[in-house]
């Protein structure tokens, strides 16, 4: 087990993940409290995190951030991949950033959804994703792949 093993690819990536874990615990969204109609999970003031708002999605997010650690817990063992490095990463990164993109654009929670807001935690876990999807490239590009004849599958 070498940790020299480690590129900065992975460095970067698994602080990306270890900054998106954080962020499910902080809040994601506020409600507005000048505006009577304003309800996020049954209560008309406070700030939200994404794990008290996502029942099913904090798990899944929470799994995405695992995935840098586990590229980093492969390289360090110099375990044999039947693909490049990084490239596994990279399509998690891009299926959370995807995921958290929908839960504050496009499906925001509450009612209305114009009255509630965007904190700090929602853009904390955006810039996790990019973080993880940096390194991830990174780390794939560190990576030569090898060639086959054509027709060879």
């Amino acid at each position: 087990m070498k940790l020299s093993n480690l590129s900065r690819g992975e460095w970067i990536a698994t602080f990306g993940g270890l900054v998106l874990a954080v962020s499910l615990f902080v809040p994601w969204y506020g409600t507005d409290p000048a505006n009577q109609n304003s309800n996020l999970n049954g209560v008309h003031v406070g700030t939200f995190s994404a794990w008290m708002v996502h029942p099913i999605l904090r798990f899944v997010l929470l799994a995405a951030a695992a995935a840098p650690f586990i590229l980093a817990w492969i390289v360090v063992r110099e375990h044999q991949l039947s693909w490049p490095r990084g490239e596994l990463t990279a399509v998690v990164a891009i299926a959370a950033l995807g995921l958290i993109f929908y839960v504050g654009i496009v499906q925001k929670p509450g009612d209305p959804t114009s009255t509630i807001s965007l904190q700090a935690g929602w853009f904390l876990a955006i810039a996790g994703s990019v973080l993880m999807l940096i390194g991830a490239f990174i780390r794939t590009s560190e990576t030569q792949r090898t060639r086959k004849p054509p027709g060879v599958l």
